[in-house]
């Protein structure tokens, strides 16, 4: 049987995807009259930097609290905040893993602890293999890789920045 949170992410992201967005995350903080749902939204075919503006925040938002205020869910009083994943982007489900294959995320390992590896492929929906610093690689279970974000080159972006603001410039 689904768990509630399970039940919640697949009701968010259900809406998410008839908006035209992934679901990229969803944290649910607090307890009572002090609930907190975090949503963070991309758009499937995103670049970093090209993804939802605060428009299709807006628009995401307004679909999730008429869904929550109908169902009950969360209660009458809750925090609802939807936003872009940023740069950093959260890693969490087969989806992400497999859509970033050959980039870097910095990633918490059982018995390693917090590293930056390489995403060389999924096995299943439940193990990734990755490739640490020294080469090694390793397989491992989704739910064992937590905190997982993507590795901004942000020497790249600094060029990528500096390119645009030379060409609007000409």
């Amino acid at each position: 049987m689904e768990s509630s949170a399970e039940g919640l992410i697949a009701e968010i992201r259900a809406r998410m995807v008839a908006l035209g967005f992934e679901l990229v995350d969803l944290r649910q903080r607090g307890a009572g009259t002090r609930l907190s749902l975090q949503v963070r939204i991309d758009r499937p075919d995103s670049e970093p930097g090209h993804g939802v503006t605060a428009d299709d925040c807006a628009a995401a938002s307004r679909e999730i609290e008429a869904w929550l205020d109908d169902t009950g869910i969360l209660g009458n009083k809750y925090v609802l905040e939807v936003s872009s994943p940023g740069l950093e982007r959260p890693i969490r489900w087969p989806e992400h893993w497999r859509r970033f294959v050959g980039q870097d995320v910095r990633v918490r390992l059982p018995g390693i602890g917090r590293v930056r590896a390489t995403i060389v492929k999924l096995i299943d929906d439940d193990t990734v293999v990755l490739r640490q610093a020294n080469g090694a690689e390793v397989a491992v279970s989704l739910e064992q890789a937590k905190d997982a974000t993507l590795v901004v080159d942000w020497a790249q972006v600094d060029r990528s920045l500096s390119r645009t603001a030379s060409k609007e410039k000409a």
